[in-house]
């Protein structure tokens, strides 16, 4: 388990083995080196990384896992989407005192949960301002968005917060992705190729959330604001929440430079999947984006997690605030 003195002073060290990038142990040092010219990108000694991130394709030597685990280095190897393939080491899944605070509130925690769709809704209207867009639409849907967020505090239950949630999402989404026809989003049913992206990228964010949670020991099935259910990590589900406008900004960017587009993908069964000849292009386009914040998602989570273990009030919990 991580000392609150490792959290402040080892760094994640995060390897994009899409790159051509390998790994090389010298001198008690880990190495990271350009595989086609040999030469040293970066290097850091062992007692100095909090965890090795590893993405994509990048050989593991017998010398690195024996380093890491003498270190007590812990290890996440990853798809290129950020699917975890695997962990070593210690992972802090002994937290027993986390993981025991969380079991003592299996309904949920609502006000912790008001925090985190209070953020979610701020930074949605942080991304309709940033279009600079003045039509009525972008104007209906701050102003419902705004009403929404003042009225969080006030509702008593988990239905009324979803309640709000969903309808400021209904009027944010419509104009934020107006300029591509937008209908509905509905999640997982690719019903269109805009829906079909945001699932790419919401799936990849998911993916690096949890790895980061289980930097800290915690239990990923059991969340605040999502409730249990069968096989769902609620915890991952809930923690993403603040930072989905990563993926949204990037999505409406790349659809305007046409980066994205909708001959990307192609139709099956009513239903749109991207061109594998595409893949690495959007796997490329949401890597940087998510790795662009990977500082601050992970000072969010070491934050939430010094409150949820100090059980403090909910207006000391952290906000990401999208700049």
């Amino acid at each position: 388990m991580f000392t609150h003195k490792d959290i402040e002073n080892r760094s994640l060290f995060i390897i994009n083995g899409l790159e051509n990038q390998r790994l090389k142990v010298s001198a008690g040092r880990l190495m990271l080196e350009n595989e086609e010219t040999g030469k040293a990108i970066t290097q850091l000694p062992f007692p100095k990384i909090l965890c090795l991130m590893v993405i994509g394709q990048t050989a593991i030597t017998t010398a690195l896992i024996e380093h890491c685990n003498k270190h007590g280095v812990p290890m996440v190897v990853m798809k290129p989407n950020f699917r975890p393939v695997f962990y070593f080491g210690n992972m802090a899944e002994a937290n027993f005192l986390l993981r025991k605070k969380q079991f003592e509130n299996t309904k949920g925690v609502l006000a912790i949960a008001q925090v985190l769709i209070q953020n979610k809704l701020h930074n949605q209207i942080e991304l309709l301002k940033k279009t600079r867009e003045r039509n009525a639409a972008a104007l209906q849907a701050q102003k419902v968005i705004q009403y929404n967020l003042n009225k969080i505090n006030d509702v008593d239950d988990y239905r009324a917060l979803m309640g709000l949630e969903g309808s400021a999402a209904k009027e944010y989404f419509q104009s934020y992705f107006g300029f591509t026809n937008w209908n509905i989003r509905q999640p997982r049913i690719k019903l269109d190729y805009l829906n079909a992206t945001l699932d790419i990228g919401y799936t990849m964010l998911f993916n690096y959330i949890e790895c980061m949670i289980r930097l800290f020991g915690f239990d990923p099935y059991m969340g605040v604001y999502h409730q249990l259910w069968f096989r769902r990590k609620s915890l991952v589900c809930d923690l993403m929440e603040p930072f989905r406008c990563i993926i949204e900004h990037q999505i409406r960017k790349s659809l305007k430079y046409e980066t994205f587009k909708a001959s990307d993908f192609e139709i099956r069964k009513n239903a749109h999947y991207l061109k594998p000849e595409m893949r690495k292009v959007y796997t490329k386009v949401f890597f940087e984006a998510i790795i662009a914040y990977k500082s601050a998602i992970y000072k969010y989570i070491q934050q939430y997690y010094r409150c949820f273990m100090g059980k403090k009030s909910a207006e000391n919990y952290p906000i990401f605030k999208y700049e």
